[in-house]
C-alpha cells in the first residue's frame, strides 16, 4: 500500500483535484446537472467522469505546489467558485420561470394547489413546477447544456487550475441577471395574468348586477380554468420568450467569466 502511494506523481492528483472541484461547482448548482432528483452517487460520478475527460487538455498546466493545507484550500475554494457561478448563472435564469408560474397561480386563486417539489425539498406552486420542467426541455433542445459544457472547457484556458478566481464584476453581472430573470417571469406570465384580470373585472361587475349570485364560489372555478385556458393556449409564446433570453443570459455570464461566447 505505502509503495503505491510512493508511486502516486503528486503534482499530477493535485491538477485533478483541481479540474474536479471546478467541474463539482458547476454539476452541485447547474439545473441541468445538479438537480437533486437525481441521486447523490449519479452526480458524483458525472463530476469524476467530466474531470477524467477534461483532464488531458490541462494534464501539462504548470500549477504551483501549495506550500500549506490552507493556501491548498484557499485554491480550491478559488476553483469551486468559477463552477459554482456557472451554475448559479444559470439557475437564475430558470427562477424567471418558476415566477411566472407562481404570478399565474397567485393570480388564479391556486395557492393551494402545490406539489412537493425534490429539486428544492419544499412545496411549489403547480404551475412553476410545470414551467420548470418546461424550461428545461427547452433548454436542452435548444443545446444550452453544451453551451454550458463549452463555457466550462473555455474556463480552463482562461482561468487555468490553481489560477482561478471570480472577477471582481461578478456581482454587477449576477445583479444584471436577476433583472433580466424577473423580466422575464413578468413576459412569460402577462397574457394569463391579463386574462385572470379580466375574468375578476367580469366577475366583479357581475356580482354587483347580480348580488344574490355567489360569486365567490364561481370565481374560483372560473378563474381555475381561464388559468388553465389561458396557458394552454400562450405557453408557446412563453417558450418562445424563454428561449429568446436565454442567448443573452449566457453571453453575459460567460463575458464575466472571460470566456468566449460557444455557439
Amino acid at each position: 500500500m505505502t509503495d503505491w502511494i510512493a508511486q502516486l506523481d503528486l503534482a499530477k492528483l493535485l491538477i485533478f483535484t483541481l479540474v474536479l472541484t471546478r467541474v463539482s461547482g458547476l454539476v452541485m448548482t447547474a439545473p441541468i446537472f445538479g438537480s437533486t432528483d437525481v441521486p447523490m452517487q449519479i452526480r458524483a460520478l458525472l463530476a469524476i467522469a467530466l474531470s477524467v475527460l477534461i483532464l488531458p487538455s490541462q494534464w501539462d498546466a504548470p500549477v504551483a505546489d501549495p506550500e500549506t493545507n490552507v493556501q491548498y484550500a484557499v485554491v480550491l475554494a478559488g476553483e469551486l467558485l468559477i463552477g459554482l457561478t456557472l451554475g448559479l448563472g444559470i439557475t437564475i435564469l430558470f427562477s424567471g420561470f418558476q415566477l411566472a408560474g407562481q404570478m399565474i397561480e397567485q393570480m388564479g386563486g391556486m395557492m393551494l394547489a402545490e406539489v412537493f417539489d425534490p429539486a428544492s425539498g419544499e412545496n411549489v406552486p403547480l404551475f412553476s413546477r410545470f414551467l420548470y420542467l418546461t424550461g428545461l426541455a427547452v433548454f436542452l433542445l435548444i443545446g444550452g447544456h453544451r453551451a454550458v459544457m463549452a463555457a466550462l472547457l473555455d474556463t480552463f484556458s482562461a482561468l487555468p487550475p490553481g489560477n482561478g478566481t471570480v472577477p471582481l464584476d461578478m456581482a454587477d453581472t449576477f445583479v444584471i441577471l436577476v433583472g433580466q430573470s424577473f423580466s422575464l417571469g413578468v413576459r412569460a406570465a402577462a397574457p394569463v395574468v391579463t386574462a385572470l384580470l379580466l375574468s375578476t373585472l367580469v366577475m366583479g361587475l357581475i356580482s354587483r348586477t347580480l348580488p344574490q349570485l355567489n360569486i365567490l364560489a364561481v370565481g374560483f372555478g372560473a378563474n381555475a380554468l381561464i388559468a388553465f385556458g389561458a396557458v394552454f393556449f400562450v405557453l408557446g409564446a412563453a417558450v418562445w420568450v424563454f428561449q429568446q433570453q436565454v442567448d443573452p443570459t449566457l453571453s453575459l455570464l460567460f463575458e464575466s467569466l472571460e470566456v468566449s461566447n460557444p455557439p
